[in-house]
This record gives C-alpha cells, structure tokens and sequence, in this order.
C-alpha cells in the first residue's frame, strides 16, 4: 500500500511526488492547450446555439410548443444533466487510453447529433438528440485538464488552463451574435447545419495540436496488479480528502452561475430589459467578451501570486456584486456594463478554479478528479436554466432569476472560507 506525502500542501502517494519532481523537465508544447481550445470553442458552439433559439417562433412551432421558459430551459438542462452524469461516470477512461483518440471520436459523434438536430421536429426527439450531446461531451473538460495537467508544471497551469477555457467566453460572444445572424436570414435548421460543418476543421485542428501527445503512463501497464491497487488507493484517498469535495461544491455554484447565464442571457436582455433583438445580437457578446478578458487576466495574476482558492474567492464575489448592479439599472448600457463586470469577475476565477483543484490533489488521478468535478459541478449547474424558467414563470419577471443567481455565488464564497490558507 503506498504512503501519503505533502508536496504544496496536498497529500499525494510517493509515486505522484516522482511525477512531480520529473514535471519540469518536459517540453512545453503550446499546441496542446490551443488544441483543445478548438475542441472547447467547437463543443460550446454546440451548447449554446439553442438558447438563442428560445425566443424563435419557427424553432418553438417545429417543436410544438409555444414560448414555455420551463420547457424550452428543460432544453438545456436535460444537456446538462446528462453531461455531468456523463463527465462523471466516463472521464476515468481518460486514466487510462489515448486522450487524443477519445477527444476525435467524440468530435464526430458531436457533428453526426448536430446533423440530427437539424432535421428533428418534436420536442421530444430534440430532447433525446440534447441528451445524447450530453453524454457524448461530458468526458471534453475532464480530458483536457488531465493533459494539461501531465504536460506543463504548476508554474505554468492556470495559463495553459485559461488559453482552452477561452473557448467557452469566445464560443458564448461569437456563437451567440452568429447563432442570431444564421437564425435571421437562413432559419433555425440553418444554425445547427452550420455548427456540424464547423466540426471537419476543427478535427484536423486537434489532429495537429495533440499528435505529441503520449497515453498515459497508466495505460501501458494498467494490467498489473501493483497498478491497479496503487490506482484505487489513490481514488480512495481522493474520496476521503475533505478539500476535493468542497472545491467540487464551489465548483457546482460556479458552474450554475455560467449555465444560468448561458440559458437565459439572450432573453433576459429582451425580454426582462426591453433590448431590441437586432441590439441584443451584439450587445448579448459584450458580457462574455468582458469573460475572455477576465480569464487572461485572472490567469496570469494567479499564477504570479500562486494564491488559487483567494483568486476564485474574489472572483465569485465580484461576479455577485455585478448581478446585483444589474438588478437595480435600467439604461441599456448601464446594464451591459454591468454584466460584463459580472463576467469578468467570473471568468477571472475560471482557469484558477482547475489550478486550484490540480494543486489539490494526486496528478495520477487527474482524469478521475476532473471527472467528479466537473460532472457534479454540470449536473448540479444543469438546474440553473430550469430553474430560473420555473421563478420566471412564476413570479412573471425575468430580475428573480438572477436574483437566485446571485444568491448562488454568495453560497460558493461560504465553500472557499475554509480554503484560503492552505491553497
């Protein structure tokens, strides 16, 4: 049975502290995080492209429905409870077999499903098709932090970290302007056609970034015995260490935050704050352009101060505080300036938040790690828009779901309190 030592503050088994100690003399290949970035930006295409279906009346008579928030945020959340089951129970498969195929093989699958979409007219044959896209990008962000975290050293993490996260503010600024365009002048079938044809380059793209990429050490001997029983030692100190589990809950409250705003931003903006559609479009890009530049910035500010869990509790503070200015103004672009301050608070955190976990735990149970957190964090945040339609619905007024929103970030500074000294 292996032995728990510290190294940074984390308990780790003896063969992790090789790991660590061999970390700094491998090659730095920047390729690999703006790989993933194309695989991040492509799979947020995917994500979010039907929220800005939401207020379309074509879109809602091909499913049957009119404009239902609890049914149309059913949507997204039926995605996003089958992401996170899906990140949860399959990331563990990166421990052990090449990223690089996995990440290929479910970019095909992802443009086959988009291709389904577009042909599909019921709502529940586009529920089925949101489910199935859950399941098959669930692995995408635990796979991504574990070869980030075996190809660069922790100097360097949050920066390789924030380069492939970007492709969620990106995807969000340009998906959501483009998603419009398409819908205005080509229909609602039209923007999942083109998100499937966006897939080819995007595969050659990962192809190229990610062909020096080695399996895992694990997956050359995963049949030995005195593996495998290291492997389970080191899950099971991982699901014994109180720490993981509260970054996973703050992890589930900064996820909700993203998804509630990825759901309801578009209509928010029509509908709560009487934006015309053809402002919306563009205005709609600012808050989550102000998001990229939060990850930058946060990343490099954390990595030079190497305080990961101040730099994610600042973050979800600043990000409430934004919301609550939000609540209480009424000129157009007194409100976007607003959000994009939430934003930008929110995306400081983004990349510190996988710092912090990476700096939290074993690197031979990265996959494994990345999984839980991220599938929990998702399949918790898949409520968001659900639940946000249901206040809307109920109350009739669009402030009460980012009412709950701020409420939510208030609770994930709670989880952060007792973390501050140690990471």
């Amino acid at each position: 049975m292996t032995t728990a030592h510290e190294i940074d503050g984390c308990a780790v088994t003896p063969n992790a502290r090789a790991e660590a100690e061999k970390e700094t003399a491998q090659p730095v290949r920047w390729s690999v995080p703006m790989a993933l970035f194309a695989c991040v930006l492509l799979a947020f295409f995917d994500k979010i492209s039907i929220a800005a279906l939401f207020s379309d009346t074509g879109f809602q008579r091909a499913l049957g429905i009119d404009f239902d928030p609890t049914r149309l945020g059913l949507l997204m959340t039926a995605f996003l409870l089958s992401y996170g089951l899906s990140s949860t129970l399959l990331s563990g498969i990166g421990d052990r077999i090449s990223p690089k195929k996995l990440l290929l093989g479910m970019m095909c699958v992802w443009c086959v499903l988009m291709i389904m979409m577009g042909f599909t007219h019921s709502y529940s044959g586009m529920m089925t098709l949101r489910i199935l896209l859950g399941i098959a990008e669930g692995p995408l962000f635990p796979l991504a932090f574990s070869i980030v975290r075996h190809a660069f050293p922790q100097r360097l993490q949050a920066r390789a970290t924030m380069l492939w996260l970007l492709g969620t503010p990106i995807g969000a600024a340009v998906g959501f302007p483009v998603t419009l365009y398409i819908l205005n002048h080509a229909g609602w079938q039209a923007t999942f056609f083109v998100m499937a044809a966006l897939t080819l380059p995007v595969i050659l793209w990962v192809w190229l970034g990610l062909r020096h990429v080695a399996e895992p050490p694990r997956a050359v001997a995963r049949t030995a015995q005195g593996q495998a029983g290291e492997r389970r030692e080191e899950r099971r100190q991982l699901l014994r260490q109180p720490h993981f589990w509260l970054i996973c809950l703050f992890n589930i409250t900064f996820l909700t935050y993203l998804w509630g705003m990825n759901g309801w931003l578009p209509s928010y903006l029509i509908d709560g704050k009487g934006i015309h559609l053809e402002h919306a479009s563009y205005l709609s890009s600012l808050p989550f352009i102000a998001m990229l530049l939060g990850e930058v910035i946060g990343a490099w500010f954390s990595d030079r101060v190497n305080r990961r869990a101040l730099s994610c509790f600042i973050s979800m503070l600043g990000a409430g505080a934004g919301l609550l200015m939000v609540l209480h103004l009424s000129n157009t672009y007194a409100v976007i300036a607003a959000m994009a301050f939430s934003t930008f608070m929110w995306g400081a955190g983004a990349p510190n938040i996988f710092a912090l976990l990476a700096k939290a735990t074993s690197r031979q149970v990265s996959a494994t790690a990345g999984g839980i957190f991220n599938g929990l964090g998702n399949f918790a945040g898949a409520l968001a828009p659900v639940v946000m339609g249901v206040l809307i619905a109920t109350f009739h007024d669009m402030d009460t779901g980012l009412m709950f929103l701020t409420a939510v970030a208030a609770v994930g500074c709670l989880m952060l309190l007792p973390l501050l000294k140690h990471y």
